[in-house]
């Protein structure tokens, strides 16, 4: 008798192990959580300085708002280990409405910009990411991986020599560190022996006090002082819609990513309420927004371990608790230790097997045109949603017309030359079954047609109006067709359609 293996519920299904209670009663995988969270937040701080630079707001604003929505998605989000902050793809977004309306329709926005994500997660919003294909996936990782390489080029040009050889002397020690011991966060090693090293040498060279200024208190509460008017929602929508969009964008194929690494499955539908949430929060308290951060996520889960949520909350308190307490031990940090660390993490996010010789031979050339498109926008736009959306669209349109050449119909006679028998074999919709009219011999064949679909599908109106096309066609000739062997869906759909759609009368 074959064994049955029972589905898992969903509560088991999104157990992510180990839970944050498992991590508590752990020594081991505690320290690995408080260590990996240290060494997101000192990753954090430059980051959030450049962002809120580019965004052209105070530096203060990045890392009030990366503490406020690290520490809010800790509890609101659906994947843990993830970290949520302020974000180069919102700050682009969103940049034009501090420079041309100040710092009051900025908060505006970024308000506006949760609430708009917390209506598009209530409808669904997240389900949509089964539509994006693997290609665009992997185009995604790439581009990704290329922009965190890339942006840490203001750091390694027209700077003193002695940079290149201290990030050497860091991407050596993070490749060592884990051979001899996974206890402590190769990063967090670097970081110290670099720092330890520029200090005692009293070497010249940039550091994260040399980014911004660094804030004193603690973030307050903040309503922004706009006319709740029309005119002022005519001004902000289009900036919050798009900053919803591709921060829901970003953090949803950030998640799917941290499951593919951790193989688990998270609850998209609340990660997007609880980034809509976190944006809330951020706005609320004076920050310019963000989302999930891809660079941060894998320092977290694949450079440091991490898998709780503990990592993500400590993040946000370690980050407040440096600036503030800490702000002068922080400030020293060389930039060199930091760009090590996102270089390894840049290398660590690219997916190399999607590049060797042996991949790119077996994969059909559509597949590699898709991941190709997707990273050649991104890079280019430095845009998420636009290179993702720009790979579903030529996905779809490959998808098409791969599928559109599946059709085929074979004309066979009866024995007498009484009747024509075509067999229609594929998928039928708009894009294959534009050619299906040309398939027939209308004036050659005999008094009385079948038209077999019984080894087809129709998807579509436009499938429909072809056959319609069809049988007028033979009509006209004076023939007498028949359409048989259409499935249930397909005949009540063809039932309901047919005749009036006004093609072929």
């Amino acid at each position: 008798m074959t064994a049955v293996t029972p589905t898992r519920d969903s509560a088991s299904r999104y157990r992510i192990e180990p839970t944050v209670m498992q991590a508590l009663r752990s020594p081991r995988l505690l320290t690995r959580e408080v260590l990996a969270g240290l060494v997101v937040a000192l990753a954090l701080i430059p980051e959030a300085i450049a962002f809120s630079i580019i965004a052209g707001v105070d530096p203060r604003v990045g890392l009030f708002s990366s503490f406020i929505m690290a520490v809010a998605i800790a509890f609101l989000g659906g994947r843990p280990a993830m970290i949520t902050a302020a974000t180069g793809a919102i700050a682009l977004v969103i940049a034009p409405v501090a420079r041309e309306y100040g710092m009051d329709y900025f908060i505006a926005t970024v308000l506006l910009g949760g609430l708009i994500q917390i209506v598009l997660a209530l409808l669904g919003v997240a389900k949509l990411m089964r539509f994006i294909p693997r290609s665009v996936m992997v185009g995604f990782v790439n581009a990704l991986a290329i922009l965190i390489f890339t942006s840490q080029f203001p750091q390694l040009i027209g700077v003193p020599w002695l940079i290149y050889p201290l990030v050497a002397v860091g991407l050596l020690v993070m490749y060592l560190m884990p051979r001899i011991t996974k206890v402590i966060p190769a990063p967090l090693v670097a970081i110290v022996l670099l720092t330890a090293a520029v200090v005692v040498f009293a070497w010249n060279v940039p550091n994260v006090g040399d980014q911004g200024e660094l804030p004193e208190s603690l973030p307050e509460l903040f309503i922004p002082n706009v006319p709740l008017t029309f005119e002022t929602l005519q001004i902000i929508a289009p900036y919050a819609l798009a900053m919803a969009v591709v921060g829901l964008l970003e953090s949803l194929m950030t998640a799917k990513l941290v499951d593919d690494i951790t193989d688990t499955h998270s609850r998209k539908t609340r990660e997007a309420l609880g980034q809509g949430a976190a944006n809330v929060l951020s706005g609320a308290f004076g920050g310019m927004g963000g989302c999930a951060m891809i660079g941060q996520t894998m320092i977290n889960v694949k450079a440091s371990g991490a898998r709780t949520r503990i990592s993500t909350f400590l993040a946000g308190v370690f980050l407040l608790v440096l600036v503030l307490a800490l702000g002068d031990v922080v400030s020293i940090i060389p930039m060199a230790a930091l760009v090590a660390v996102m270089i390894l993490v840049s290398i660590a996010t690219f997916d190399w097997h999607s590049i060797r010789l042996s991949t790119l031979k077996r994969m059909p050339k559509s597949e590699t045109a898709v991941m190709l498109i997707t990273v050649i926008a991104t890079v280019w736009t430095h845009n998420l949603a636009v290179g993702v959306i720009l790979g579903v669209i030529a996905a779809m349109i490959m998808f098409a017309r791969r599928v559109a050449h599946f059709v085929s119909v074979t004309r066979t006679l009866s024995d007498n030359g009484a009747t024509a028998h075509y067999a229609v074999d594929g998928e039928l919709f708009f894009a294959s079954s534009n050619d299906l009219t040309t398939q027939f011999e209308y004036a050659d064949d005999p008094d009385t047609v079948v038209i077999d679909m019984s080894r087809s599908h129709v998807w579509d109106a436009s499938t429909v109006a072809a056959l319609d096309a069809i049988v007028t066609k033979y009509e006209n000739h004076g023939t007498n067709v028949t359409i048989e062997g259409l499935n249930d869906t397909a005949a009540a759909f063809h039932g309901r359609l047919a005749g009036n759609l006004g093609a072929g009368h």
